[in-house]
């Protein structure tokens, strides 16, 4: 019940803040970062730390399904390597629906013409519009990010001022590079986060195997994520 009731009061949290950023924020820090800062290269490129972290988890997969069919132990570090790996890809398939569902321009032209903010003064929501043009809300580079964020976060305790600073980086990225508004980051953060943290309750639940080998009787259940 408190687990629930945390994440209830979290999701609030976020939709209050999105709406605040939404009404008072996105525009005006679009429009300062466009004026003020145009192409900054350091902000391009701390955008780039979720591009590797997805492709690290596609690599992992094969290695782990190697490491169980050679019926190798878990250590926790591949536990934790695992989780975040499936993190990621479940949090990943939340924000392409979301972002279909919402819709919403970007801050920039960046893809296919596609009307922005900057350009042509469009701004909002445009529900299950559809189309890359529209694809702003959450940041899928925020979601993938904190994904794996809050399992490390969890499961390495004594690691989480360099996680924390990881999360943030990747925020400053997005929003000084214009790549996406205030509010597209904040709703990306919640989902990636709240997913790695479920992701670390499922396995530490330990849960017994759907479909046991013959002759198995008892599972001991997956490695503990939490330290």
């Amino acid at each position: 019940m408190r687990n629930l009731r945390t994440y209830l009061i979290a999701l609030l949290l976020t939709v209050a803040m999105v709406v605040i950023a939404f009404l008072w924020l996105d525009r005006p820090i679009s429009y300062f970062v466009h004026n003020q800062l145009g192409r900054v290269r350091v902000f391009i490129d701390l955008t780039r730390i979720p591009e590797i972290m997805a492709v690290a988890a596609s690599v992992f997969f094969p290695c782990v399904a190697v490491y169980v069919l050679l019926r190798r132990p878990f250590s926790k570090f591949s536990s934790v390597l695992l989780v975040c790996g499936i993190s990621i890809a479940v949090a990943s398939q939340i924000k392409d629906h979301l972002k279909v569902a919402f819709g919403r321009t970007w801050p920039e032209t960046w893809i296919n013409n596609n009307p922005s903010l900057i350009r042509d003064a469009v701004y909002g929501f445009n529900y299950f519009h559809g189309g890359a043009g529209y694809n702003s809300f959450p940041s899928g580079h925020m979601t993938v990010t904190c994904a794996a964020a809050s399992v490390l976060w969890m499961s390495y305790p004594r690691y989480r001022p360099l996680v924390g600073a990881m999360a943030v980086a990747v925020a400053i990225g997005l929003i000084g590079a214009n790549y996406h508004f205030v509010a597209d980051v904040i709703a990306g953060g919640f989902i990636g986060w709240s997913t790695g943290w479920i992701a670390v309750l499922l396995w530490n639940a330990g849960l017994s195997p759907i479909a046991p080998e013959p002759n198995q009787s008892d599972a001991s259940g997956p490695p503990k994520c939490s330290a």
